[in-house]
């Protein structure tokens, strides 16, 4: 079968042949590392960029076109009602949180110039497409947002924790029963550079389906 043009990037203009999109495609993902909020900071992405960054997800897989996932931004005037959600969700987890402990809790809203919560809808669209394909969708769009934001020279991080699945943080992003706060991606310029990780070879994730090795099924 032959593949369209239009998704055939080795035509697209910007490359000169299918070496050079697949070199550029290897950068990217190499560039890409977590860079933890408190090494972001100042200046944001502007609006245009954001919209970059965010009109990527769109390319994500979706199994039955179900968007099973949005992002939600928290904007500055925000940051302090997610802050009281991160308190109190602290508190009901341990009542006996000191008031330093619920301090850094709370200190967490504030970390990172981009802020977006990421929910998956379990329940919505066709019943027969199971929550991991979602999840699965939801995570190539989170990626995708990953390495454009890498490719405008921006650091990112995701971040969860216990609080994700608390009463107040799904109270105050009015979260429905079947939706799940997944995540939150952070997005900011890199203040504090870290070193890159050493990441592991394909030998040590990629197993060979060996059918002869396998004992026989029984009748």
């Amino acid at each position: 079968m032959t593949m369209p043009a239009m998704h055939n990037l080795a035509s697209h203009p910007a490359f000169a042949s299918g070496q050079d999109c697949a070199a550029f495609a290897a950068a990217l993902m190499q560039a890409r590392q977590t860079i933890l909020p408190k090494r972001l900071g100042e200046p944001a992405p502007t609006p245009t960029q954001l919209a970059q960054i965010l009109a990527s997800a769109a390319h994500a897989p979706d199994h039955g076109q179900l968007l099973p996932w949005r992002f939600v931004q928290v904007p500055a005037a925000a940051r302090p009602a997610l802050a009281e959600a991160f308190g109190q969700a602290l508190q009901e987890r341990d009542a006996l949180a000191t008031p330093e402990q619920l301090a850094q809790a709370r200190e967490k809203a504030f970390r990172s110039p981009v802020l977006l919560l990421v929910v998956v809808d379990l329940a919505c669209g066709d019943p027969e497409i199971e929550a991991g394909e979602r999840m699965v969708s939801a995570g190539c769009a989170v990626q995708n947002l990953l390495l454009m934001a890498t490719a405008l020279g921006f650091g990112s991080a995701l971040t969860s924790g216990k609080a994700l699945s608390s009463a107040p943080l799904r109270t105050l992003f009015g979260l429905a029963a079947g939706q799940q706060a997944l995540c939150f991606v952070n997005i900011g310029s890199v203040v504090s550079p870290k070193r890159a990780r050493i990441r592991p070879a394909p030998s040590t994730y990629l197993d060979l389906l060996d059918v002869q090795a396998r004992p026989s099924a029984q009748p």
